[in-house]
C-alpha cells in the first residue's frame, strides 16, 4: 500500500509531469481510427480502458486497485483490456493509427481533452445515455460538472469526472510554535494569510524562515476567481484585464518580503523552513514519507475577499467515451459504477478525492491512511469548488498558456512589473496560437488534397 501510495504522490499533477505533452495531433479519418487502416474488432465482452492521466495508472497494481478489480466484481463477464499512454508507441496517435480507438479513455480535462480527445474528434456526447441510464449528475461537485459541460457553447457532456486534486494549504507546526504565531484556520483570506507570512519570515542564525510558498502557474490555472487566459471569443490569449492584475499582485506581494524569495513547495518537507505551502492533497502522503518527523497539518486554502471560502478551480481527472466504441452502454454502465457511492466511499479511503462529496464520503477520506490520521482532513472540503471559466466560442484554438512564466522568469529573474509581465506572456501565446492556427489550417488542406 506504502508503495502505491508513494508512486500516486510522487507523480502529482505538476505542470511538465501530465502525459501526453506532445504537440502534434492525428485526427482520426470518420469512424475508422485512421486514415485508412479500419478499426480492429474486439470480443464483444471486452472493454478497451486507455488511462493517460493519472499518471500513477502506469502501473497495473494500481489500476486494478482503483479501477480494474472493481470492475471485474460489478461486471464479471466483462473483460477489461488496460492500456496506459506511454512515449512512444502507446499515445493517441499511435492508437488512431492502429485503429485501436478505446472505448473508454482517463485524461486530464484542464489539459488534454480539447488537444487530444476533440481535435482527434474522439468526442461523444453522453447526455442521451445520462438520460436512458437515469443517472443523477447533481450528486456530483458541480464544479466538476461544469468543467465536463463548458467545452462546448451547447452543452454537449463529454465525460464524467473521475477524481479532482485539489489543493490545501500545509503549515509547519514548529515554525509557528517556535516564533509564538497562532496557527491558521479553515476558511481565512489571502491577506490573513499574507500578515502571518510577514511574521513567520526571518533569518534565525543560519536558517532563513519562509513564511509562505506555492507555485504560481498552478496558482493562476486554477484560480479562484474563474479567470481565462484565453479569449472567449477569439483565437487569442487575455491577459491584460485588471482581474488578471489583481491575481498576480495578491501572489506577488508574499515574495516581495524580504527574504520570502520563491521556493518550491516541493522542499516544504525537506528543507523544514518553509511555514505555510499551497499544495496539492496527494502531498499529505508525499510529506510525510519525505520527512516521518515534520510536524504539520493542513487548512483549507486562502480565499480572495472577492471568492470567500473559494477552493481552486477542477483539476481533475475525467472518463470519456468515444465516439468510435461499438460498447458506449457498457461503457456507460461502468461509468456510473465507479461513481456509485459505494465506490467512493472506497476511494475516498485510499486518499482519492472523489466527485461525490457526501458526508459518508467526507468522513471516509484517509481513513486506510496512516500518513493522514489526526490530519484536519475537513480542509479538503470546506467551501465550495471554483466555477471553471464558461464555454469560448467555437471553432477556437486550446492553447495551454505557459503561466507560471509571469513569474518564472518574468518577475523572479527578471523584475518586470506585473503590466508587462502579463503582456508579455499574452503576447508571446497569441503568437504561438497563431502559428497553431496556420499548422492546423495547413494540414486541413493537405488532408482535402489527399
Amino acid at each position: 500500500m506504502k508503495k502505491f501510495l508513494a508512486v500516486a504522490a510522487a507523480l502529482t499533477i505538476l505542470a511538465g509531469c501530465e502525459q501526453g505533452g506532445s504537440t502534434s495531433s492525428n485526427p482520426v479519418a470518420g469512424e475508422t481510427g485512421g486514415d485508412s487502416k479500419p478499426a480492429v474488432a474486439t470480443p464483444d465482452n471486452e472493454l478497451f480502458i486507455y488511462t493517460v492521466n493519472p499518471p500513477y495508472f502506469a502501473k497495473e497494481e494500481n489500476f486494478d486497485k482503483q479501477i480494474g478489480d472493481f470492475i471485474k466484481k460489478k461486471f464479471p463477464d466483462i473483460k477489461v483490456k488496460h492500456v496506459h499512454w506511454d512515449n512512444p508507441g502507446r499515445q493517441y496517435k499511435d492508437l488512431i493509427a492502429a485503429g485501436t480507438v478505446p472505448d473508454l479513455i482517463l485524461d486530464n480535462t484542464r489539459m488534454n481533452v480539447q488537444r487530444w480527445i476533440i481535435d482527434n474528434d474522439l468526442q461523444y456526447d453522453i447526455r442521451d445515455l445520462i438520460k436512458k441510464y437515469n443517472f443523477d449528475t447533481t450528486k456530483l461537485n458541480p464544479a466538476l460538472m461544469a468543467q465536463m459541460s463548458n467545452l462546448t457553447k451547447d452543452g454537449s457532456i463529454y465525460g464524467l469526472p473521475y477524481n479532482n486534486n485539489d489543493f490545501v494549504l500545509f503549515y509547519n507546526k514548529d515554525i509557528f510554535d517556535k516564533f509564538g504565531v497562532d496557527y491558521p484556520k479553515n476558511g481565512m483570506t489571502y491577506d490573513e494569510i499574507y500578515e502571518m507570512a510577514k511574521k513567520l519570515t526571518r533569518v534565525d542564525g543560519e536558517i532563513t524562515y519562509k513564511g509562505f510558498s506555492q507555485n504560481p502557474g498552478h496558482y493562476m490555472n486554477y484560480n479562484q476567481l474563474s479567470l481565462s487566459p484565453l479569449s472567449a471569443t477569439e483565437d487569442k490569449a487575455s491577459l491584460s484585464s485588471p482581474e488578471w492584475k489583481n491575481v498576480v499582485d495578491n501572489l506577488r506581494r508574499f515574495y516581495d518580503i524580504p527574504a520570502n524569495q520563491f521556493d518550491t513547495v516541493e522542499t516544504f518537507a525537506t528543507k523544514g523552513n518553509i511555514a505555510m505551502a499551497v499544495a496539492t492533497v496527494d502531498h499529505l502522503v508525499t510529506y510525510h514519507e519525505q520527512n516521518k518527523n515534520l510536524n504539520f497539518d493542513i487548512v483549507s486554502v486562502p480565499s480572495f475577499k472577492e471568492a470567500m471560502d473559494t477552493r481552486y478551480q477542477p483539476n481533475v481527472y475525467s472518463m470519456y467515451i468515444t465516439k468510435q466504441s461499438k460498447k458506449k452502454d457498457l461503457a456507460f454502465q461502468v461509468m456510473a459504477a465507479l461513481l456509485s457511492e459505494e465506490h467512493q466511499i472506497d476511494l475516498a479511503k485510499e486518499g482519492v478525492i472523489v466527485p461525490t462529496e457526501t458526508k459518508a464520503v467526507q468522513e471516509a477520506f484517509g481513513q486506510n491512511l496512516t500518513q493522514m490520521r489526526g490530519k484536519n482532513t475537513s480542509a479538503i472540503f470546506y467551501g465550495k469548488t471554483a466555477m471553471p471559466p464558461a464555454a469560448r466560442s467555437a471553432g477556437l484554438i486550446w492553447y495551454d498558456v505557459p503561466m507560471q512564466n509571469v513569474f518564472a522568469p518574468l518577475i523572479f529573474k527578471e523584475s518586470k512589473d506585473t503590466v508587462t509581465a502579463l503582456r508579455m506572456i499574452e503576447e508571446q501565446s497569441t503568437k504561438a496560437i497563431a502559428t497553431n492556427q496556420a499548422a492546423k489550417a495547413d494540414t486541413a488542406a493537405a488532408g482535402a488534397k489527399n
